[in-house]
């Protein structure tokens, strides 16, 4: 299961991803999807990618003098946030040069991070991923439908949308009432572990690589706070509940998780 160990590096051009955000919401406020005090969900990122493997590094580019509104959420995800300060139209610039630049210099001196996400739509840093390619390194695109550049999502070898962050299988119809209160938060972040290793076409999904899912996408989740002696127990219940459903691999003796359940 050597893919449990990709090592992740997110670099994040933020001027492009935001402003591309502001651009595509739509003008007004009302009940309008784009109201324009909406913002960009930082979170939901960083949870699309920790499905793919372990993220050790977190950088955003900005001036964020002009982005001051989302200084709290970048702190409480844990993104190292640089300084670019805007020099007129030389300003952007600086801030893309400084992103290859520090991108470079992880990939040259990590060797174990085997995964590079450039989050912008931009076509400047088609070199980059190209250079990051040449260097045996996998390279994970992530930017705005409307403005990312064909250029550029064809050269990585993912891209992602961030339209499409929350979209995936579909989740078993089970309502919450039957599942009891206390276990609801870790059911529910079972489901959506399992939604995030289907859209990674994960066919085999042994408990291991399940339970380490659930925990890069909460660090703090440990079963026996809801009330289970082991993470097996707990995915039997999920079985109960009409959630899941279980095999036992013949090798290991330990449960793979086949799917959701059909259902009623």
């Amino acid at each position: 299961m050597a893919d449990e160990a990709h090592s992740l590096a997110v670099f994040i051009d933020f001027e492009n991803l935001a402003l591309g955000f502001e651009r595509d919401r739509p003008a007004g406020g009302g009940k309008a999807r784009g109201k324009t005090d909406e913002l960009l969900d930082i979170t939901a990122i960083l949870e699309r990618l920790v499905e793919k493997g372990k993220v050790i590094a977190k950088i955003a580019y900005a001036d964020w003098g002009r982005f001051d509104k989302y200084r709290v959420a970048m702190h409480d995800a844990g993104i190292q946030m640089m300084e670019i300060p805007e020099r007129g139209k030389t300003g952007k610039n600086h801030a893309d040069i400084q992103l290859c630049v520090d991108a470079m210099d992880l990939c040259y001196s990590k060797e174990h991070v085997d995964t590079f996400v450039v989050v912008s739509g931009d076509s400047d840093f088609t070199p980059l991923v190209a250079k990051l390619k040449e260097n045996g390194k996998s390279v994970i695109g992530l930017g705005m439908k409307e403005s990312t550049s064909d250029l550029l999502a064809s050269s990585c070898d993912e891209f992602i949308y961030y339209e499409d962050l929350v979209t995936g299988p579909a989740a078993p119809s089970v309502a919450a009432v039957e599942i009891p209160k206390a276990k609801r938060p870790a059911m529910k972040l079972l489901v959506e572990t399992i939604q995030g290793l289907q859209r990674e076409n994960k066919d085999v999904m042994y408990s291991s690589l399940v339970k380490d899912t659930m925990k890069r996408k909460q660090p703090d989740f440990n079963e026996s706070g809801y009330g289970y002696r082991t993470f097996q127990a707990l995915l039997e219940d999920a079985e109960k509940l009409g959630l899941v459903t279980l095999r036992v691999d013949t090798r290991s003796g330990t449960y793979v998780v086949v799917g959701f359940a059909e259902g009623k």
